[in-house]
């Protein structure tokens, strides 16, 4: 389908793809996605962006000549995946009846595959080359495909997204340092607000409150907001549904259902269960070991994060964690509860294919501009510099921004200033 808004010509593309790519006859599914060309760029050379996630759809603006899609359109027609699994690519309406079926089934949404499923788009938009902007996972999709690609590149653009290539116990321990240090800086700016998160822990600890969703909601969910201490978006709003959790009903404290309602938005995931039950899984080509529940194992090496610390205690921080899903999660939020015994599967699987070829990323000659957040919570500065000085790629390093900075700022002007002018 064909249509125009905001006086930007939208294009659809639907195509079929095999589930598997190793599996080109078996079972397929349709992928989707949106071209978007501003008035008189119908000849301009196309973008492919590789959103986030992993479980990431396309980006769905109100009007495309606003924010890093608008800076875009000046010079590419863009292209906005859905990947495979998400928006109107086809999703899931059943799941595998067995943990293993789900496991393997859960295995096919990963970076492999996404990027034969760009190659699929690619030959069917009928494009030789063109440009990538991977934005958080996408950046780790953009080394996927240079990996098994470099021809189809003609360059890429990261923001927040140049993985490290070690294992996840290595990339964790960073994004446990890195959310401490959030923690601290969100309650030297909101001191009250420390204050608040405890009483509201200990409370969940002795009196049950349940979400909108329906099942009770337990201190470790609670953590999940420090999320939003990894963006610049969200930070704030952090604060503003910490205003005033408490209400008295007969002389019994409870939450509120504003409250609950707004945590219940931010922890459930039953609008995106790929993101939770993939999480660890894309570091598993890079774990040799598998990840066995990464985020959970290593918590209780940091101050802060101690799963069964009480939060009344003020002898230890008790702090928010960021992009780390724990095995309870899937046992209390009733959108994972079907995909627990697979994701058990897959953090103890050690067989994963290669997906990063460091000896092709070494040698590649495709130009590569990246911007790296000095104080990202979820992809580590440190190894982010490590990987881009194996790529040869030029980096904006800055403390402007955090995680969203594509979204929050001019990240993307930048970059391709810094592309450029080179």
């Amino acid at each position: 389908m064909n249509y125009t808004q905001h006086g930007h010509q939208v294009r659809e593309h639907r195509l079929t793809v095999p589930l598997s790519h190793r599996e080109p006859h078996g079972e397929q599914i349709e992928l989707f996605a949106r071209e978007v060309t501003r008035p008189g760029g119908e000849k301009l050379p196309p973008l492919l962006f590789l959103q986030g996630g992993p479980g990431g759809a396309g980006p769905r603006p109100g009007d495309f000549a606003t924010g890093w899609i608008g800076e875009a359109l000046a010079d590419y027609r863009v292209v906005l995946l859905d990947q495979r699994g998400t928006g109107q690519s086809s999703q899931d309406a059943v799941l595998p009846a067995s943990d293993r079926a789900l496991a393997d089934h859960l295995s096919l949404f990963l970076q492999d595959q996404i990027i034969a499923d760009a190659e699929a788009l690619r030959a069917h938009l009928e494009v030789d080359r063109w440009v990538t902007l991977g934005q958080s996972y996408g950046g780790f999709l953009t080394l996927a495909y240079l990996s098994a690609h470099p021809e189809a590149i003609e360059r890429s653009f990261i923001t927040g997204g140049l993985p490290g290539l070690g294992s996840i116990d290595e990339i964790y321990r960073l994004t446990y340092r890195a959310t401490a240090a959030r923690n601290r800086a969100y309650f030297r700016h909101y001191p009250q607000d420390e204050a608040t998160l405890r009483a509201v822990a200990g409370h969940l600890e002795q009196v049950e409150e349940r979400l909108p969703t329906g099942e009770r909601l337990t201190p470790t969910r609670l953590r999940m907001l420090g999320m939003s201490l990894g963006t610049q978006t969200a930070y704030d709003l952090l604060h503003y549904l910490l205003e005033g959790p408490f209400v008295s009903r007969g002389g019994e404290r409870r939450l509120t259902p504003s409250f609950l309602a707004g945590v219940g938005a931010q922890v459930s995931h039953a609008g995106r269960p790929l993101y939770a039950a993939l999480q660890e899984a894309i570091y598993g080509p890079t774990s040799p070991a598998g990840t066995r529940w990464a985020a959970e194992r290593l918590a209780g090496e940091f101050a802060g994060f101690n799963l069964e610390a009480d939060p009344l205690d003020q002898s230890e921080p008790w702090y928010l964690t960021g992009e780390h899903m724990f095995r309870a999660f899937f046992e209390e939020d009733p959108s994972l509860v079907p995909y627990l015994g697979a994701v058990d599967l897959l953090a103890e699987k050690t067989d994963w294919a290669q997906i990063y070829d460091q000896s092709v990323l070494s040698q590649i000659d495709v130009p590569i501009a990246a911007a790296v957040y000095y104080d990202d919570m979820f992809v580590p500065r440190e190894l982010s510099l490590e990987t881009a000085a194996l790529l040869g790629a030029r980096t904006l390093v800055t403390n402007e921004f955090q995680h969203d900075g594509l979204r929050a700022g001019d990240v993307f002007a930048r970059l391709k200033t810094l592309m450029f002018d080179h």
